[in-house]
């Protein structure tokens, strides 16, 4: 190309636009970001309010190598910046009947765990996380960490059959009959499907790969909650140039031609740049603003994962029955996801997440007090199912108090101060998610690697998308994984203007 590509626009200050930004700046490019919303995060945003810290998703810090890759990227070290600790028990799971089964990598203690549920049942615990790491690394190396820029790239012969290797055709549900019986044990070693916004009834058995990133990679907690890491990316990008732009919501892409030219904010001012990147939800990008009506309504017939509501407590006293990581699943555990993801509502019995950040991190409450974050996972918005989200809500609330109490919390209702609430409504309108679907597109079958919606506008050649709906999908470190991408693919494509080389102090993840 003959003129120099030197400025570039990311629309979006998500965890996936702000890594992308910085690694573009890396890369010599003079970065702009532009926010819809008053500070960075997107999802991993944060809420303070009456000396109580919330983090509004993401509360789990999952595969450490792919934060560690995008620091090292950038010419730091991860452990400079995050103070990690791990956290073990991961969770604690209650069953109906009062029921806990604490996950954890202390082998011994599983075993004695699953082994009272299940007779002989920690020797198929073993198999099932062999399977989980290799499912982990085929997908890492071979699928999740590389772009696919053409059709021959993904069906080859040779990707075929490790694709088949990941057993993508079982449903991971009826999969896991192969190593427990108990129905407990199936639940407990499943319902992580939910991470990803999918029902384990429905989604492959590859993702039989989640359960080894946690007991084999762990589950991390950087204190200061996950706004930490997108505290600490900022000030990173900053520091290499980086210009954010707050309440600078973006009303249109500007085309011409087979490019992109700039964007178009709400307040009418025009900014122009050489390369666009979109961390918008890529649905609402295609609606809102693009001139590709075609393109959004094939987008809208594509299958969407779950909702959230999502209960963010200020409470006035301790409550040291909780861990940091709380899981209580609905005695009816096939039909909670039959309501979800068929019905598009709220279960009868609805699954829940209690996080309590404090019990780790003292900053997240006020001294003696506890902040509490609670999640219901509920059908996204469909007009063919309509809700009255408020009548759900308040029907989400009363569930957990009756849950609770079975395990003697009979009181936190009269020791909540405040109580702040996001719904599939809150989640489309405050963080531009179409339908309100909280991880964006599926991860079907036919939605992921080269069959998921492209890094790159397939007219506007300057035009790339990171974030959850794009490849290579939902969940931080895929945003992370995303922007990666992108920036490797702008680097290929688009010559820069004076790229700058780091040397990594951790080797990058792609096969």
């Amino acid at each position: 190309m003959g003129r120099s590509h030197s400025t570039a626009l990311v629309i979006g200050a998500g965890i996936g636009g702000i890594a992308a930004a910085a690694r573009l700046a890396q890369q010599g490019y003079s970065v702009t970001v532009l926010e819809k919303n008053a500070t960075p995060g997107g999802r991993c945003s944060r809420i303070m309010h009456d000396g109580h810290r919330f983090d509004v998703g993401a509360t789990l810090f999952l595969m450490p190598e792919v934060f560690a890759e995008t620091f090292a990227a950038l010419g730091e070290r991860m452990e400079d910046h995050l103070d990690l600790r791990r956290i073990d028990p991961t969770y604690r799971i209650h069953f109906h009947d009062d029921t806990t089964l604490a996950l954890t990598a202390d082998l011994p203690a599983m075993q004695a765990q699953v082994e009272a549920l299940e007779p002989g049942s920690f020797g198929g615990l073993l198999r099932y996380l062999a399977e989980g790491e290799r499912h982990y690394r085929l997908a890492l190396e071979k699928f999740v960490g590389r772009n696919f820029t053409h059709a021959v790239q993904y069906f080859n012969p040779a990707n075929l059959k490790l694709i088949w290797q990941m057993k993508p055709l079982a449903k991971h549900y009826n999969h896991i009959g192969s190593f427990f019986k108990h129905p407990y044990l199936k639940a407990a070693f499943t319902f992580q499907n939910m991470y990803l916004g999918l029902s384990p009834f429905d989604a492959p058995a590859t993702y039989s790969l989640l359960q080894y990133t946690e007991l084999g990679n762990g589950v991390w907690f950087p204190i200061g909650g996950m706004y930490a890491v997108i505290e600490r990316l900022e000030s990173i990008a900053r520091s290499k140039g980086v210009r954010f732009i707050y309440n600078a919501p973006v009303t249109r892409i500007e085309t011409d031609g087979s490019r992109a030219t700039g964007v178009t904010l709400v307040d009418g001012s025009r900014l122009e740049a050489d390369v666009i990147v979109a961390n918008a939800d890529l649905p609402t990008v295609y609606r809102n603003m693009l001139p590709d009506a075609r393109a959004a309504q094939k987008l809208d017939r594509k299958q969407y994962t779950c909702s959230a509501i999502m209960f963010y407590w200020g409470v006035d006293k301790r409550y040291d029955q909780f861990g940091l990581h709380n899981i209580y699943l609905a005695e009816d555990y096939r039909g909670s996801f039959d309501q979800i993801f068929k019905q598009r509502g709220l279960p009868d019995e609805p699954s829940f997440y209690i996080h309590a950040p404090a019990h780790i991190d003292p900053g997240a409450a006020p001294e003696g007090q506890d902040t509490l974050f609670g999640l219901v996972p509920v059908g996204h918005l469909d007009a063919a199912h309509p809700q009255d989200w408020d009548a759900l809500r308040d029907r989400a609330r009363e569930a957990i108090f009756a849950r609770l109490a079975q395990d003697g919390i009979t009181d936190l209702a009269q020791h909540i101060k405040f109580e702040l609430t996001c719904s599939p409504v809150e989640w489309e309108q405050n963080y531009g998610l179409a339908k309100g679907a909280t991880f964006g597109l599926s991860h079907t079958l036919f939605q992921v690697g080269y069959l998921r919606p492209h890094n790159r506008h397939a007219r506007y050649r300057n035009l790339y998308f990171c974030g959850s709906s794009t490849h290579p999908g939902a969940g931080v470190p895929m945003a992370l994984l995303s922007a990666r991408l992108v920036s490797e693919r702008i680097a290929q494509e688009i010559r820069a203007p004076h790229a700058i080389r780091r040397t990594a102090t951790v080797p990058a993840v792609s096969g």
